[in-house]
């Protein structure tokens, strides 16, 4: 299948082929006819599927069918979680829109506002933005909603995950009641369902792959080592293994800037994002990293789903992260749009419960491996996935005929012997404690005199006359 059978217009075809496009993606297929006929999509999408250009196209072309937008006005909102999602979004829109008579911006905290509000004045036909700075224009009069005809939440999952929720309900219900709403999410939480009931109206519900399920072009390994030698065995992958470009995640900004500079003392040129870096640092950062210029990134969780570089081969999880869904969106930034990918995992001991957790999650065992020279001294358990064990072939008619006719002669003998065994023992137990008793009686009454004798029965009668045994019927 090709755009042109999509229905997409000259224009935006011309786009799409100047970009180096030939064929659809499966989301694309299936969303951007359902987009063009002005439904509302419920889009189970993972990263790196072409979801981006799946409703950024169709959008598009309804926008340039449309009114002029008016001053501070826009009339399609995408809504992203983080400043590299809203700059790769706004760069789609402005790659396939080149052609048509329309204009787009893009907002995000960390930097200055007062650009932002020029740009606004005009009036804009896209906009992207972060949930945060958005409300801070609307609240200073720059931006206005009253011809917003589109929204697009777009990493849903992760807005929620992030805090946005009180903020993306304050904008949809500042929102026109009658618009299109597009939701598109990696992973589907009860939080996610009762959002998309409350936006979405008679959604096409979209799913071409398994939800909250991995990448098939990924290879996934576990490497069980431990903790304090983590730093070490990257730099012994980087260096054995040739890699070239490794986008390496941290679960903490202080552990990234650490891991950089382990990496650097290696000779391995690495830059670091994360939250408290300026947004022209990160971008420097990531312009590096594309450019080749340096072989690794070291990210937080917080640039997990906005990094958009063509062809990663390698992404390394050097601890694993505390919500499983995120591991699905730190692996999606390989093997995009049908390459191959690989996505290693320094596990240790103590994140054995973090591993199961993710592994719930995809529903499967990842492979584990132990580097040679860095065995651990603590194992990593084995999860519940790994425990469970291959069922045992059942029985043929014939054998199970067969152990019937066995059986009962088996048990006989068996029982016979465990019988005979028993008696033997116990009689010949009994026979050494009687030889044993009388021997003692012997000896004891040898050194007691006949005097001390008798004071004893005496003194014991009633014991031995309750003790002595007599046949029955005799007096």
């Amino acid at each position: 299948m090709s755009f042109s059978s999509l229905g997409l217009s000259e224009l935006i075809l011309r786009a799409v082929d100047e970009s180096g496009y030939t064929e659809p993606t499966p989301i694309q297929v299936e969303t951007i006819p359902v987009v063009l006929s002005g439904k509302d999509v419920l889009a189970a999408a993972q990263t790196g599927t072409g979801k981006t250009a799946g409703f950024t196209l169709p959008l598009l072309q309804r926008l340039a069918a449309g009114p002029k937008v008016k001053a501070n006005h826009i009339r399609t909102l995408v809504l992203t979680p983080t400043r590299e999602l809203a700059v790769q979004v706004a760069e789609s829109v402005a790659t396939y829109g080149k052609h048509l008579p329309l204009k787009s911006a893009v907002v995000y905290g960390g930097v200055k506002i007062n650009p932002q509000m020029m740009r606004l004045r005009s009036g804009v036909d896209v906009l992207v933005a972060t949930p945060g700075r958005l409300m801070d224009l609307f609240r200073q009069n720059a931006v206005k909603f009253a011809q917003v005809e589109a929204l697009v939440l777009d990493e849903a999952d992760r807005m929620l995950d992030m805090g946005f929720i009180d903020d993306i309900r304050e904008i949809i219900a500042l929102l026109p009641k009658k618009r299109q709403n597009l939701l598109f999410s990696a992973t589907f939480s009860n939080d996610i369902r009762k959002l998309s009931e409350r936006l979405l109206n008679n959604p096409v519900q979209i799913e071409v792959s398994p939800r909250n399920s991995t990448a098939e072009r990924i290879k996934q390994t576990v490497y069980e080592v431990d903790k304090s030698r983590k730093s070490a065995l990257l730099s012994h992958l980087m260096l054995s293994k040739n890699w070239q470009l490794v986008l390496v995640f941290t679960r903490t900004k202080d552990g990234a800037d650490h891991l950089a500079q382990e990496l650097e003392r290696d000779g391995i040129s690495t830059v670091v994002i994360h939250g408290d870096k300026k947004q022209n640092q990160r971008s420097r950062a990531l312009k590096c990293f594309k450019d080749y210029k340096v072989r690794v990134l070291v990210a937080t969780d917080v640039a997990a789903r906005g990094l958009d570089i063509d062809e990663l081969p390698h992404v390394v999880n050097f601890d694993l992260p505390k919500v499983s869904e995120d591991y699905i969106h730190r692996i999606g930034r390989t093997g995009r749009a049908g390459s191959e990918g690989e996505a290693v995992s320094l596990v240790s001991a103590d994140e054995v419960n973090l591993l199961v957790a993710i592994e719930t999650l995809i529903g499967q065992t990842l492979a584990r491996e132990v580097e040679s020279g860095f065995n651990p001294k603590h194992r990593v358990p084995l999860t519940h996935q790994a425990k469970v064990r291959p069922k045992k072939p059942k029985k043929t008619k014939q054998q199970q005929e067969r152990g019937k006719d066995r059986k009962p002669e088996k048990d006989k003998d068996r029982s016979g012997n465990k019988s005979h065994r028993r008696s033997k023992t116990k009689g010949t137990d009994k026979t050494k404690t009687t030889a044993a008793g009388k021997s003692r009686r012997r000896n004891d009454s040898e050194a007691v005199s006949p005097k001390q004798r008798t004071n004893s029965k005496a003194k014991h009668g009633m014991a031995q006359k309750s003790t002595s045994r007599k046949p029955r019927g005799k007096k």
